[in-house]
């Protein structure tokens, strides 16, 4: 009888496992990662306006850092064969290879048809000054 009590005492309070522990691990490094995203975009970079796109660069690769563990072991592919880890993650490159393709070809049509449209023209974001009554200022040597 007493051989029973002490099996349920140590099953209740059983060590944690390899897959416990690599969780735990994952946790701990994706609240690091957050915790530095979080202290650079609220308190470092709004400083920085003109490293505005070193900053985006490394949130997205701060971000494709936690995608990558969350998907590692939360969707335990890093235990998976080579195989079915490469039939998942080649087919994600080429979809963002087709955002940025598809980005890419849409600024070139619209810089093209801007270029080559006499009756389309996209307004522009710089604005005319106005004088006092209402109209746009002329230039210096501008006919009336």
């Amino acid at each position: 009888m007493a051989n029973v009590h002490s099996t349920a005492v140590h099953a209740g309070h059983a060590e944690p496992n390899f897959s416990t522990k690599a969780i735990w691990r994952t946790f701990w490094i994706l609240l690091v990662i957050t915790c530095i995203e979080l202290i650079i975009g609220m308190f470092i970079a709004p400083h920085f306006h003109s490293l505005r796109i070193m900053f985006n660069i490394l949130y997205i690769f701060l971000t494709l850092t936690k995608a990558f563990y969350i998907v590692a072991e939360f969707m335990h592919l890093r235990h998976e064969l080579k195989n079915l880890i490469m039939t998942i993650v080649v087919p994600l490159f080429l979809f963002f290879w087709f955002i940025g393709a598809f980005l890419w070809d849409g600024n070139s049509y619209r810089s093209l048809r801007n270029h080559y449209d006499p009756h389309h023209k996209e307004q522009s974001s710089v604005k005319v000054p106005e004088t006092e009554h209402g109209g746009a200022a002329k230039k210096p040597g501008e006919l009336e």
